[in-house]
């Protein structure tokens, strides 16, 4: 009996093995623009106290470009002694040709950072202007992918706004390849009236990050409530991301809210993991 007993427990626990790993964690980090007042006064006090706060890692913003190799690379250093990590980095189009191209590529290896994600495509004219923009996150994926870096390109309200029926969204969607990540921020997607876990389900496998910013339709409160607070269903929204749109990181986004930078960011991620885990 006790033989059989031992051999049953570790079956069962040989069985259980493979069932807890099955879910991947999913790592989460802070998109810099949500401590930008405190990063502009001190760089690296804001990624030390982002580290402390116990985001796993971060996304850094378009300035980031202004920086020198040497730079950056101090940077690193400093992240690497935190043991956080440079998900990716926010850049206009000029970080996807050319010189600019050449530098992001640079900067963004020094950093870690395994995806260069367009976060404004400026002045666009058009739906025919839209799909040079998807020509240009094309080109950028190409040129790229020899250093290991992938590109994406990064929602706001107006390109989830219909031109003549369609979303420009839509048209990347279309018209890049399916290595070019769709970067969803959540907020923006509901504020005009689109449901997130539908666009990630029609686009499975290329939300591989996601801005996790809460929306409220209550006055004065809109992009100013801190994650959880506001309208999204974010356990849906997270179940989604992982089971269809192949999520791999995180990153709280936070426009403003009723307490200081570096609170606001370590009440969203108390808020988050309660939410995650629950």
């Amino acid at each position: 009996m006790s033989t059989i007993s031992r051999r049953s427990l570790l079956a069962m626990a040989a069985a259980a093995i493979p069932a807890s790993a099955a879910k991947k964690k999913i790592p989460v980090g802070l998109e810099m623009y949500s401590v930008r007042g405190e990063m502009q006064k001190d760089l690296m006090g804001a990624i030390k106290a982002v580290a402390k706060a116990g985001y796993e890692g971060m996304e850094f913003y378009s300035p980031y470009m202004q920086w020198t190799p040497e730079k950056a690379k101090e940077v690193r250093k400093l992240m690497d002694d935190l043991n956080v990590k440079c998900f990716s980095t926010h850049n206009g189009v000029n970080s996807f040709s050319g010189d600019g191209m050449k530098k992001a590529i640079e900067l963004n290896t020094i950093l870690g950072s395994k995806f260069v994600i367009m976060a404004s495509a400026g002045r666009v004219n058009g739906l025919d202007g839209w799909k040079g923009i998807a020509d240009l996150l094309n080109k950028g994926a190409e040129g790229m992918k020899p250093a290991g870096i992938g590109t994406g390109f990064h929602n706001h309200q107006l390109e989830f706004k219909p031109i003549d029926g369609t979303r420009p969204m839509e048209i990347l969607a279309k018209n890049t390849d399916k290595s070019v990540t769709l970067q969803l921020d959540v907020g923006t997607c509901i504020e005009v009236g689109l449901d997130p876990i539908v666009w990630i389900k029609q686009n499975p496998g290329r939300i591989r990050s996601m801005h996790c910013k809460d929306w409220s339709p209550e006055k004065d409160k809109g992009y100013k409530v801190l994650f959880g607070e506001g309208v999204a269903k974010w356990k849906e929204i997270f179940k989604t991301a992982e089971k269809v749109g192949g999520v791999q990181y995180y990153l709280v986004e936070q426009e403003g809210s009723r307490f200081p930078e570096y609170e606001t960011a370590e009440k969203c991620l108390v808020n988050f993991r309660k939410i995650y885990k629950g």
